[in-house]
């Protein structure tokens, strides 16, 4: 839905249904948008945010038909698409995901024709009032980063994706975003990595000319092009899990000029002080299909990353020091306390602040996939009335 105030656009991510294929996502689509829809927005039209694997851009890519069938649905249902999480390649839910969500990575040709793929299918399904956005993954992960020149292939094929979406903008006359997504254990992790790679890969006069020599156009058109095409995702949980000031990660990213052309509000888990009480409490959370990413502080301010949470509990176990954790598991934006732990949902507030005030992003999607994962005291409802509390509780904060 569009927001009052020019506030943007507001929707959850369809990743949290069932949408490995297309045959999945066709049907998670037709039976829960439109309940979600006429609760939050029953006489409005509803944004939709729509998961798009590998497997489904190669049904759509090769099927007009179904492109329309597509197009028709939404128009018919009061509805629209404004962005696509392109992200997981590969299946997301019912099996062990763990680092393999970053793969492909965008060193890769297979990453690469994807994505083009699917900013093919985006163009042709979405209106014309909307410039939809690609969510992306944050390159590759950080310990296959082994090299220069895997970062210089990064950057490469992010040129040629937008060579390939300036295209569409000049035959088709739309504007298709690239938006990468930051993530801890990532090549672009922290705030200051993305500022890096933006300056230091993309936005040089090698790039540019690179850019110029593929796309034909002028240096300047070129610093344009990339500019109007490639921007990130910015995940709230994600940057709050690096302990990162929320305001502060913002405004850098502002005064760069990097664009933010999705807010991703998204709520981690906390424990404010670790004990072994707590610690009981938390492993039912270890072990599960997807990482869980686990950042611990202690009181001199000394950061320590594991990648799963069980690997936290382990060297905790060996050392309990005083400290706190923040770890990757999404819970409800709607829920601040979560019974013997806490959330990060403090620094959604703080960025919904900062977009109150500055408009950072026209486009804002809930992204809590756990949903299945989730134990049933945090289950509240269906799928559909959890989603819906979620919506309200954002568009409450935004006034």
């Amino acid at each position: 839905m569009q927001l009052a105030n020019g506030m943007g656009h507001l929707t959850y991510s369809t990743l949290v249904h069932a949408g490995d294929t297309w045959d999945d996502m066709w049907a998670s689509l037709r039976k829960f948008v439109p309940q979600v829809k006429k609760r939050v927005c029953p006489d409005g039209n509803f944004g939709v945010s729509l998961r798009i694997s590998h497997a489904s851009s190669e049904t759509l890519i090769n099927s007009p038909e179904k492109r329309a069938e597509l197009r028709r649905f939404l128009d018919d249902n009061g509805m629209y698409l404004y962005t696509v999480n392109a992200f997981p390649y590969g299946p997301f839910k019912n099996q062990i995901v763990k680092e393999q969500v970053y793969e492909p990575d965008w060193s890769s040709e297979q990453r690469l024709k994807y994505t083009m793929n699917v900013a093919t299918i985006v163009a042709e399904v979405a209106p014309d009032y909307v410039n939809p956005s690609i969510q992306t993954p944050p390159l590759g992960f950080k310990p296959n980063v082994t090299s220069e020149a895997v970062i210089e292939a990064y950057a490469e094929n992010i040129r040629k994706l937008a060579t390939h979406v300036n295209n569409i903008r000049k035959y088709k006359g739309r504007t298709v975003t690239l938006a990468i997504e930051p993530e801890p254990a990532c090549f672009l992790e922290t705030t200051q990595e993305t500022i890096a790679f933006f300056n230091d890969y993309l936005r040089t006069e090698k790039s540019y000319r690179n850019l110029a020599a593929k796309t034909g156009a002028t240096l300047e058109d070129a610093k344009e092009i990339l500019a109007r095409h490639v921007g990130i995702v910015y995940d709230i949980c994600h940057q709050a899990l690096e302990y990162e000031n929320i305001t502060q990660s913002l405004q850098a990213l502002k005064d760069e000029k990097i664009s933010v052309w999705k807010l991703q509000e998204a709520a981690a888990m906390m424990i404010p002080e670790v004990t072994r009480e707590k610690i009981e409490a938390v492993a039912k959370y270890a072990k599960t299909i997807y990482l869980t990413q686990t950042h611990q502080r202690t009181g001199d301010g000394a950061i320590t990353r594991y990648l799963n949470l069980e690997d936290a509990i382990a060297a905790w176990e060996l050392n309990p020091v005083k400290c706190e954790w923040r770890i990757h598991f999404h819970v409800p934006v709607f829920l601040e306390d979560l019974g013997p732990f806490k959330s990060t949902r403090f620094a959604i507030a703080e960025a919904l602040a900062f977009q109150k005030k500055h408009r950072i992003s026209d486009q804002l999607e809930i992204e809590t996939y756990t949903w299945d994962v989730l134990p049933d005291e945090l289950k509240t409802g269906d799928i559909v009335d959890y989603v819906t509390k979620e919506i309200e509780w954002v568009k409450s904060e935004l006034g």
